[in-house]
């Protein structure tokens, strides 16, 4: 089996694959970007994919929603739940006094800011493409900075000097990860599931957005996440991303999708797969699968006389 993540080695995502049972052991591949991670996949050079989709301070990832909207379907397997912890490393003998620039990620360094300008106000932010890289970029001495913001795992791989530990402004800080792969089977209901689908909206018109959400309304289908994203075709023009309580399986979410699907036939289905924190949702007794199927029998008894 072989894994891509987001790479390099030690950030929080290769942190998420490692939560995937058998992924210790299998081979596990650093891509550059999201994109390079699910061409990886798409080309057949790796089995699957981790990717961060959303954090709980910055909300959607934007490469990965884009990316995994586009192209080559792909199908999300399973969410990963990782706790965001951010240390200080720094050039040996530096003390925070001494620190003129720093570098990290743009999600890292928003979830560090509040620290950062109360302990060194004095630090320029220099952006890095992940907290690892930032790492990494510090044992280089023609770096141009000398402190990162970064993940405890990377910085005692790479034997850093960590001055200061838990900086992150919200201690309760999660990103969740997605393992991707082609698609195939897909994982059976647990109860406490998550659906993910992308809606282009039709047609730019009052309701428009109401139209698509009263499929889930009228079934009883709870929305955990939606999110607006640009297509890039031109200004205006947007698809929905949009994260369902339930499984395709699910009488009620399958309606919904028949329905959404006549409405935005370009709707594009990422997955159904079991929800990391287990919690299972409220379903009203006329959304139930027995009402479904009640409702189908009453139905073919009309036909059938």
């Amino acid at each position: 089996m072989v894994y891509t993540f987001l790479g390099p080695e030690g950030t929080f995502t290769e942190a998420a694959l490692l939560q995937v049972p058998g992924a210790e052991e299998a081979v596990r591949i650093p891509s550059s970007s999201v994109n390079a991670a699910l061409e990886m996949v798409r080309s057949g050079h790796a089995n699957a994919a981790v990717v961060p989709i959303e954090n709980s301070v910055e909300g959607g990832v934007s490469a990965t929603l884009d990316a995994i909207s586009v192209g080559q379907p792909l199908r999300i397997l399973r969410e990963i739940l990782v706790p965001i912890t951010f240390v200080l490393a720094v050039r040996p003998g530096m003390e925070l006094a001494d620190i003129r620039r720093v570098s990290t990620h743009s999600h890292a360094w928003a979830q560090c800011r509040n620290w950062a300008e109360a302990n060194i106000p004095q630090a320029e932010y220099i952006p890095s493409s992940s907290t690892a890289a930032a790492a990494v970029g510090l044992t280089d001495g023609d770096s141009g900075f000398d402190a990162a913001i970064c993940a405890p795992l990377v910085a005692a791989r790479l034997g850093l000097n960590v001055i200061a530990r838990g900086i992150g402004d919200y201690a309760e800080a999660v990103t969740r990860f997605i393992l991707v792969s082609l698609p195939g089977l897909l994982p059976e209901p647990t109860g406490a599931d998550k659906t993910t689908v992308v809606i282009p909206l039709p047609e730019d018109r009052p309701g428009a957005l109401m139209e698509i959400l009263e499929h889930f309304t009228a079934r009883g289908v709870n929305l955990s996440r939606i999110e607006s994203r640009p297509t890039g075709a031109f200004l205006g023009d947007y698809f929905f991303s949009i994260d369902a309580d339930g499984h395709v399986f699910d009488a009620r979410v399958a309606d919904a999708l028949k329905g959404l699907h006549r409405v935005s036939p370009g709707l594009r289905f990422l997955g159904s797969y079991p929800r990391a924190d287990y919690r299972r949702p409220e379903v009203l007794p006329h959304t139930s699968d027995q009402a479904f199927e009640a409702a189908d029998q009453w139905l073919e008894s009309l036909i059938n006389g």
